[in-house]
């Protein structure tokens, strides 16, 4: 029997792919159905409610599931989920679609044919109240709010059937688990107590000093990166693995990490992000998730610790996983190493502050780069990065 956490809400994982060997009949049948485009966000979405990192929602949601998740962080059903999970479309569309009527989900930017959706309901949603909700502001300049307000007039939900996971698999080969993968190769390692780090970035020493506290006090940490679509300005997902490699090869001890990536689009949700994040990871079969400065924050739309602090607001039972909460890290000269406020009696004359928005500030202006804030091997690989788009 396992030793991992179970998944969020069920005893088993809820993946939504069809078997391989049953999607060409599907397929060939989809072409012939009325075709709803997804947006980034929605292929995203549709790709980790395939692979089972959304156990256990069927599909998209309906209006009750919407509303109640918005407001109250929980599905009708009463379960906790923190953002919803929606499929939206033009309403010229939506009134050729019947309820009950089964249609074909396409990737907008590809063309593909991803799967279907068994339509059980059409209905509109007030975006400004989804928006304040979720992230605390209805301010367009937001790119999660813009996200919402762009969307269709109409939401469509309804029960999934997933026949393909487009080109990720080939695409991150080595990279791209699912959480029943995951789940196997902790249990291979005997791993029961797991921490999983959220990034969007290549590491610096703030990442690196984070994962390793975790491993002290964990089995092992499953670096898990952002696969989906990013802000400007973000390094791309290739670049940032070979940046994690060589800074895991060279810093970290074998057999305590392994590096993985998934779908998912960023909201930059801040706080109610971190919750889903941490959901997601229960499914992966993690037990912690590692809170830093600011997850998946954005602009000043949250403070550093407010994606600590929702946690708290939880009833008990909402989730099994739990935050590893970690104060706001830096490089101190007097103490010559890593530390936070908690450890470190220094003032602020003696930190070094690190983070991946100062990171770049500096390739963009030339800066040299110390190596209290990120490795050597890892400044060469983003320089090489810079140095090609410069061109």
């Amino acid at each position: 029997m396992s030793k991992l956490v179970p998944p969020h809400g069920r005893a088993e994982l809820m993946p939504l792919l069809l078997p391989e060997a049953k999607r060409a009949e599907r397929l060939r049948r989809a072409r012939g159905l009325i075709q709803v485009p997804m947006t980034s966000r929605e292929t995203s979405d549709f790709l980790m409610l395939g692979m089972g990192a959304y156990t256990p929602l069927t599909g998209f949601m309906g209006r009750e599931d919407w509303r109640s998740c918005c407001g109250d962080m929980k599905l009708s059903t009463g379960l906790f989920w923190p953002i919803p999970i929606t499929l939206s479309c033009a309403k010229g569309l939506a009134d050729r679609i019947a309820v009950n009527e089964t249609v074909a989900l396409v990737a907008q930017d590809t063309g593909e044919i991803m799967g279907e959706l068994e339509v059980t309901e059409k209905y509109t949603i007030d975006k400004s109240f989804e928006c304040q909700n979720v992230f605390r502001t209805v301010d367009p300049k937001h790119p999660g709010v813009a996200k919402v307000m762009e969307q269709g007039e109409i939401n469509l939900g309804g029960r999934l059937t997933a026949l393909s996971e487009g080109s990720y698999p080939r695409q991150y080969n080595g990279l791209y688990y699912r959480p029943a993968e995951t789940r196997a190769l902790f249990a291979e390692r005997g791993w029961s107590r797991v921490a999983a780090f959220q990034t969007r970035n290549p590491m610096h020493r703030s990442h690196e000093y984070l994962t390793k506290i975790a491993i002290e006090v964990c089995d092992g940490v499953l670096i898990h990166q952002v696969l989906g679509a990013l802000k400007a300005g973000d390094i791309p997902a290739d670049v940032r693995t070979r940046a994690i490699d060589v800074l895991t090869e060279r810093y970290f001890v074998p057999g305590t990490y392994i590096q993985a990536g998934y779908p998912i689009e960023m909201r930059y949700a801040g706080p109610r992000e971190a919750l889903l994040h941490a959901l997601i990871r229960q499914n992966f079969g993690c037990s912690y998730l590692i809170i830093g400065r600011d997850h998946a924050g954005v602009g000043s739309y949250y403070g550093p610790l407010d994606a600590h602090h929702i946690f708290d607001t939880l009833a008990p039972g909402s989730l099994a996983i739990q935050p590893l909460k970690m104060d706001v890290t830096f490089f101190c000269y007097k103490c010559d190493g890593m530390a936070t406020a908690r450890t470190c009696p220094h003032g602020p004359e003696h930190r070094l502050q690190i983070s991946g928005t100062r990171l770049r500030e500096m390739f963009a202006k030339h800066e040299k780069i110390p190596d209290e804030f990120s490795r050597p091997e890892v400044v060469a690989v983003l320089q090489a990065y810079y140095d090609e788009i410069g061109r």
